[in-house]
This record gives structure tokens, sequence and C-alpha cells, in this order.
């Protein structure tokens, strides 16, 4: 898998922002408290946390199989492994890059169109974006927010309308007005066009009712995992929140994630727990608990996760290749043995 110029540079990007956020947050929490507040908490939380985080995954991986259904049915159990594997892509890369790699990773597993693949987490990306500020929306009138937070939302909202706009621009654009000279022109180069169409077999999921559905259900299921685990992580440092605040402290962090940074966020995910959670009257260092507990759990979870994935994937893969040297060996053991036999005359 080769990395694009532009990736590099999301990338570097990406690392910049987190150093940038982890020097602010230094500057403006008491690690050490924050540490003494971690040291106190509950391990019966801290395992509600893990169950949570895990049903998270797991819901995620069901809406992927969902969207990619029409395409090719695979086994869901192969499908969150693909989906863990991402998320540790996503641990050690910056940027988001893991997007990348799982699709890359499932389309060479699974033998179908890595541009298709591709397709099927755009549409994935939107699902999941209208959810999120959908449920950021909703938290922001509950707790009457303002400032900061409200605009953000707005900004989604915005976001939200150019995604669905792009989307539907990219499953429909055989049929707008130009499309036919525009073919002639990218048919110059066949890799290009070849390509541009893969890309729309996976945007099209996105019109296929079924799976639609499915993936916005299996999403509500994640996002309310998700809010569950900044629910446990409170009571687990003694941090009271209410259901709206730890929804908002969830789609707050997932929509920060839109902005490049670092491998697995660090810097920016405590950053904007701090920010929104200073918000509800919590303090500085307890909010930094939180958010870090909250954060390690979840690296450790799809670290460990994707590590399992890419062992088990390893495995069949190995076993695929040892049936199919098998079969090689076979065949050539009965050439052998049909040259052995003795000519009959006619």
């Amino acid at each position: 898998m080769t990395i694009s110029r532009n990736a590099l540079l999301r990338g570097t990007v990406g690392i910049a922002v987190s150093v940038v956020a982890v020097w602010i947050l230094i500057q403006s929490v008491n690690v050490s408290a924050a540490i003494d507040v971690l040291r106190t908490a509950s391990p019966a939380w801290i395992a509600v946390m893990l169950v949570t985080a895990t049903i998270d995954v797991g819901a995620r991986g069901a809406r992927w199989q969902a969207l990619l259904a029409p395409i090719a049915p695979i086994p869901y159990r192969r499908v969150v492994g693909y989906t863990y594997i991402g998320y540790l892509a996503n641990n050690v890369l910056p940027a988001r890059l893991g997007e990348l790699y799982r699709s890359h990773a499932l389309g060479e597993g699974e033998g179908v169109s890595r541009t298709t693949v591709l397709g099927t987490v755009v549409v994935e990306r939107v699902v999941d974006t209208v959810m999120v500020v959908a449920i950021a929306a909703l938290a922001v009138v509950v707790l009457s927010v303002r400032g900061v937070m409200s605009s953000a939302v707005l900004l989604g909202l915005a976001f939200v309308s150019l995604l669905v706009i792009g989307l539907g621009l990219g499953m429909a654009a055989h049929r707008l007005p130009g499309a036919g000279r525009v073919a002639e022109i990218i048919a110059r180069w066949p890799r290009v066009l070849e390509l541009a169409r893969r890309l729309r077999e996976g945007l099209a999921v996105a019109g296929k009712p079924r799976a639609l559905v499915a993936a916005l259900a299996f999403s509500a299921v994640a996002w309310a995992a998700s809010t569950g685990t900044f629910l446990a992580a409170g009571q687990a440092v003694g941090v009271e929140l209410s259901l709206a605040q730890a929804a908002l402290l969830t789609s707050g962090v997932a929509l920060v994630t839109i902005i490049p940074s670092g491998p697995g966020y660090v810097g920016t995910f405590e950053l904007t727990v701090v920010g929104i959670a200073e918000g509800f009257g919590i303090s500085r260092d307890d909010a930094f608990a939180l958010g870090l507990l909250v954060h390690i759990v979840i690296l450790a979870t799809t670290s460990i996760g994707g590590v399992v994935a890419m062992l088990a994937m390893r495995r069949r893969r190995d076993a695929s290749e040892a049936a199919a040297s098998r079969e090689a060996s076979g065949t050539a053991a009965d050439a052998s043995l049909e040259s052995l036999e003795p000519t009959r005359d006619a």
C-alpha cells in the first residue's frame, strides 16, 4: 500500500495539531492531580467501559457489513476484524489514515475492489457524521449550551449538508449534464475511468434503502455505547454526568476528529473533553482525568482487538496459501503419474 503526497501532508498537519493540543493541555491542567484521580478510579466501572467500548466497535463492524452486503456477502467475524485493524492503524498513523488501510486490507483479503470498498467507507463516514451532528444538536438544545459548542454544531450541520450533497453528486455523476463529455475526456486514461466506476459502485450503496436503514440503526447502537463509555468513566472517577452531558462529550470528541490530528487523536481528544466539561462546571483536572481514562480504554480495546484481528488474518492467509500449495502439488503429482503410464497401441 503506497501513501500519497496528500496523505503525507495530512499526516504532518495532524501531528502538528496534536503537538499544539498537548502543549495547551500541559499549560492548563495539573497533570499530576489528574493522575491521582485516575489512581482512585473504580475497577468495576472500568470493566463496564471495556464492555461498552467493545459493543461500540462491534456495532460499527455490523454497520460496515450492512453497507458491504450489496457488493459482497462477507461474514461478520471478518468484517469486524478489518474494522479493528482500521482502528489499530488509526492508533499508530496520523490523520485517520487507518480508513485507507482497512479499505486496502478488506479489498485485498476478500478479493473485492479496494476502490469500491473505499466508496462504502465514504458512505459510512457520511452516516456517522450525520448521526454525530444530530446527537450534538439535540444535546445542545437539552443543555441550553451557547458559545463555541453551539457554533461548532452549526458548522457541523453545514459540513453534513456538504457531505450529503457531495455523496449525491458522486452517486449521480454519470447522469449529470455534460457527464458524457467528461467521460470521453477521462476515457483517454482508462485507469482513471475504471477507478471512478468502482468508486461509484461503492457510493451507490447509499441508494439501497435496506443497507442505509441498517447502517443508521447500527450507528445508533454504536453512539449509544460510546455515550455509555463516558457515563461509566464519570462514575469511575467520581464525576456525575447526565445523559445529555455524556452525549455532548461523545459527539464533541467525534466532531473534532474531522480535523487532522496525530496518531490516536492524542491531545485533541483530551483537550476537547476538558473544554466541553468545563462548561458543565467540572474542574479541568477532573475533566482531564475523565477524558484520559476514556481515551486509554478506547485505545487499549481497539489496539488489542486490532492485533488479534491481524494475527487471525495472517493465519487465514497462511492456511489459504498452504491449501493452494497442496492442491498445486497434488496436480503436479497426478500429471507425473499420467506421464509414467505406458502408452497403448491403437
